[in-house]
């Protein structure tokens, strides 16, 4: 094989790598904590592209979040959708694993999840969630 052959072939191995681990953050302007968990993103390979929106609620909607799963936040990576101060490492295991789920969801704002961290740490759960309106735990997240 040629260079270049080489080069275009380790790149498009490498290319759905990155389009897994990056997607679009949805926020509303005036919110602080969301660039805080963008942070949180991104010092784990999770890159989000930050767009501000006046339209939150008709969003969620459109995505499908569920109104008792809504926080400040809302992400898309790959096909799933990300609610709240989801932790960066779940949000990976559900790229790497693909389960059948529309997305991950932290509901409201607890102390001590990535982007609030005030140091009080509550325990929270992470629910994953389903086109058909399914929910259930995914994971709980332990205080201290």
């Amino acid at each position: 094989m040629r260079p270049a052959h080489l080069l275009f072939l380790a790149l498009a191995i490498s290319l759905p790598a990155l389009a897994t681990n990056s997607g679009q953050l949805y926020k509303d302007p005036s919110c602080g904590c969301c660039g805080k968990w963008a942070a949180h993103m991104r010092a784990n390979q999770l890159t989000l592209q930050s767009q501000d929106r006046t339209d939150m609620a008709q969003l969620k909607d459109r995505l499908g979040v569920p109104a008792n799963l809504r926080s400040c936040h809302t992400a898309q990576l790959g096909r799933y959708v990300i609610e709240g101060h989801v932790p960066a490492a779940m949000v990976q295991q559900i790229l790497r694993d693909k389960p059948a789920i529309a997305g991950l969801a932290v509901a409201g704002m607890p102390q001590g999840s990535p982007g609030v961290e005030t140091g009080v740490r509550e325990s929270y759960q992470v629910i994953a969630f389903t086109r058909t309106g399914h929910q259930y735990v995914y994971a709980t997240v332990k205080g201290g």
